[in-house]
């Protein structure tokens, strides 16, 4: 069982940047993909981006793709996502999850997940 903890999430204007880290208690194996999910405000809860634990292959949404760098560090077992140049429809609480799977871009009943961390970006 994998328990994860975001930190770091808080409050910044636009075109700021920020990063978030989520730190895992005992091992994520090679074969897991970890990945970032947010839910904004009266919004579904959305795909943000996915990191490969063996090898580091990733993959982001459309929308954060050159403003967003998701990576990690095995060693720590800590994945963090830099925010750059935020906007204010990035104001989500953010999630960290983790499951067999890469790339980790949908959502499952299965996977390990944080109880999440909140980024408000103010115009």
């Amino acid at each position: 069982q994998v328990q994860l903890v975001e930190s770091g999430g808080g409050l910044v204007q636009a075109g700021d940047s920020l990063t978030l880290s989520c730190g895992a208690s005992g091992f994520i194996f090679s074969n897991y993909g970890v990945a970032w999910f947010r839910q904004a405000p009266e919004k579904d809860r959305e795909f943000v981006a996915t990191i490969a634990w063996s090898g580091g292959s990733t993959v982001y949404a459309d929308s954060v793709k050159g403003r967003f760098t998701i990576s990690k560090n095995n060693a720590k077992n800590t994945v963090y996502l830099q925010m750059s140049n935020l906007k204010p429809d990035d104001t989500a609480v953010y999630y960290c999850v983790c499951a067999r799977r890469f790339p980790l871009t949908t959502a499952s009943g299965n996977d390990y997940w944080g109880k999440g961390t909140l980024v408000t970006v103010s115009s």
